[in-house]
């Protein structure tokens, strides 16, 4: 139900604000004409933005959007005196709580016809920070103009000028409170002027686009201005700058969760896009002395793409505030879309084409870390023991995991199943699909354990544990980061083996060998041949490249390794990591999701972080230069 627009600010609109807010109650209201009022919980500022009264301004108000506590309004005359009570109120209910109370006013700059312009015609981004020249706030003037010069906006450094000023306010506005009113409520005003860059200044089109890159660099100035004046004025020591941020999400941001997440589990793309016939794929495949492509039968697809797609895209995004989750939203929408296009070229030419952008290309660096790998790794290394485990026994020892994670977490419902439809392991859903044909040496059974469900299956349930969907259907791009985990686990656990970092390194050259244009043939024999691996090895790793119509994904196991060890190498810890499938770009975000306590702490956590030799391996990794370090790759 939509609240209505009250006719105008009257007292007791004021004193109910007041009173929500000295409970310490969430406030988000309509206000007369336009704008809204949000304040998300006691806090010591709040940032306005008013519509200027006698010209067009679009884009400047959505700056504002996101913050734990905004105001925005029709710069109206008649409402500028209830506007000031009500700013004035607010200032005196949070200043009882914390001493001081801070105020940051935004507006756009007037359109002035020469100022600088790249070759696409966009002007150099600019601010001006206006304020009184308090010394209460000089340390909070700082940390705004040193954020605002660190973030880049269209690969640009803006301009930040310092105006110090007694009327703090918009061109044609009177000031929002004057210097008596500030005093008497506890109140300092600081004024942002914002270049906007972000629409044509002759027509005033929106670049919608542009408007973000302001608004990201913005919204983290607002909150590290909003944290050094906290700290310096008032009795509260926030532990963050994130912390500061909201923590009551608006309605549509769940259902928008809930939308795409619908859209993301109505079907599985990795099975969809796995052969069927794997064991008579092969068995074809040798019959012909290895000189026929195989035929591949896949799975029907159970959705229709195209209609998919138009529920996908009828999901508004548009409408959610913060910044960090539309960006969040707004790649898993488009990732969605990629994969659905996947599953309508599966089996053609274009498929690869799917593949490159949700996975990405071998690029050089990564060939010479797999080329490097197989030169050092002896070609017939083989596992410490040579006992082997089948499904059954495979299987009874994931369900000793999975107890262990039902104790933890009650709602851990994770099962196994033995499948003749699937080739090695798999984790769909946050269930352990094992091969029924599965072989897999003793020594490696543990690694692979971590792996599949100390990992895959762990961070499913992390994910379900969060009123975010997203956290366990997967953020965008989130499967280098989860199979770089994955990989990790192996090696924390002691399982890292020469013939597995030998397998990881052919599936970069199995990827690369593809996008080069080889055939199926081509890269099996040199596989085979060159690299020699088992045959029904190199046919395995040559059928997940090529499945299809031709899959990088499986380069992203070693290339998510080689980041994850760069992550740590830098200081980075692991455990956070493990919140959910997330993606290593959205690591910042997530943090920040953590300090605001929208997110909570999760539930699961891998055995072997508890174990005192795999922290050692920890530390190791930390300590050494590069992933070649992770196994001993002397030949021997």
């Amino acid at each position: 139900m939509t609240q209505p627009r009250p006719k105008s600010i009257t007292e007791p609109f004021i004193q109910a604000i007041a009173a929500r807010l000295a409970e310490d109650k969430p406030v988000r209201r309509n206000l007369p004409l336009w704008g809204r009022l949000h304040i998300d919980r006691q806090l010591p500022f709040l940032c306005v933005y008013r519509l200027p009264p006698r010209r067009d301004d679009p884009g400047t108000d959505r700056l504002v959007l996101g913050e734990a506590a905004y105001l925005q309004a029709a710069g109206n005359r008649v409402l500028g005196k209830q506007l000031s009570s009500l700013v004035q109120a607010i200032a005196v209910a949070q200043g009882r709580v914390f001493g001081a109370f801070l105020v940051i006013e935004i507006w756009s700059s007037a359109e002035i016809e020469d100022e600088p312009a790249d070759k696409a015609g966009v002007r150099r981004p600019a601010f001006r920070i206006v304020h009184s020249g308090s010394n209460a706030v000089s340390s909070t003037v700082q940390a705004l103009e040193e954020s605002l010069r660190a973030g880049l906006i269209r690969n640009q450094s803006p301009t930040v000028e310092i105006i110090p000023s007694r009327r703090v306010a918009p061109p044609g506005l009177p000031p929002l409170l004057s210097t008596r009113e500030a005093e008497a409520c506890g109140a300092v005003v600081l004024g942002l002027e914002v270049r906007p860059v972000y629409r044509d200044k002759k027509k005033g089109t929106l670049y919608p686009l542009l408007l973000r890159s302001v608004h990201r660099p913005l919204y983290r100035a607002f909150k590290q201005a909003f944290f050094e004046f906290t700290r310096s004025n008032t009795s509260h020591l926030p532990p963050h700058y994130h912390s500061l941020g909201r923590r009551a999400l608006v309605k549509a941001v769940w259902r928008i969760d809930r939308q795409l997440a619908e859209v993301s589990n109505a079907y599985d793309f990795l099975l969809a896009v796995t052969p069927v016939n794997s064991h008579g794929a092969w068995t074809a495949f040798r019959r012909s002395h290895f000189e026929k492509t195989p035929r591949f039968v896949y799975r029907p697809i159970p959705v229709a793409p195209t209609l998919l797609k138009r529920k996908l895209f009828a999901i508004s995004i548009e409408r959610v505030e913060d910044p960090g989750l539309a960006r969040i939203f707004r790649e898993k929408q488009s990732e969605i879309d990629r994969q659905l296009t996947g599953l309508l070229d599966r089996e053609t030419k274009r498929f690869l084409y799917t593949s490159l952008q949700l996975f990405g290309e071998v690029n050089d660096g990564l060939l010479e870390v797999a080329t490097t790998l197989l030169d050092r790794i002896p070609p017939h290394s083989r596992e410490k023991s040579a006992a082997r485990v089948g499904a059954a026994a495979f299987a009874q020892r994931a369900e000793q995991e999975f107890a262990v994670f039902r104790q933890a977490f009650p709602e851990f419902s994770a099962k196994v199943s033995i499948r003749k439809d699937i080739a090695g392991l798999m984790v769909s859903r946050g269930n352990l699909l094992v091969a029924a044909d599965i072989n897999v040496p003793a020594s490696r059974v543990e690694a692979l354990i971590q792996h599949e469900v100390g990992t895959h299956v762990l961070t499913y349930y992390n994910g379900r544990s969060q009123r975010f969907r997203q956290l366990y259907s997967g953020l965008a791009g989130y499967e280098e980061l989860q199979e770089g985990l994955a990989v990790m686990a192996e090696y924390l656990v002691g399982g890292l083996s020469l013939p597995r970092m030998r397998l990881l390194a052919a599936r970069v050259i199995a990827a690369r060998r593809l996008t080069d244009g080889a055939s199926f043939v081509d890269t099996f024999r040199e596989l085979d041949r060159k690299y020699e691996f088992n045959q029904e090895i190199a046919f395995n790793i040559t059928m997940r490249i090529y499945r299809g119509g031709g899959l990088t994904k499986d380069a992203v196991y070693l290339r998510g390794l080689i980041g994850l060890h760069r992550y740590l190498h830098k200081g980075g810890e692991l455990e956070p990591l493990l919140v959910g499938k997330i993606s290593a770009e959205n690591v910042p975000v997530i943090q920040e999701l953590l300090w605001r306590k929208v997110l909570h702490p999760a539930p699961l956590r891998p055995r072997y972080l508890d174990d005192p030799q795999a922290r050692k391996r920890l530390e190791r990794a930390r300590a050494s230069s590069s992933v070649l370090d992770l196994v001993d790759t002397r030949k021997r």
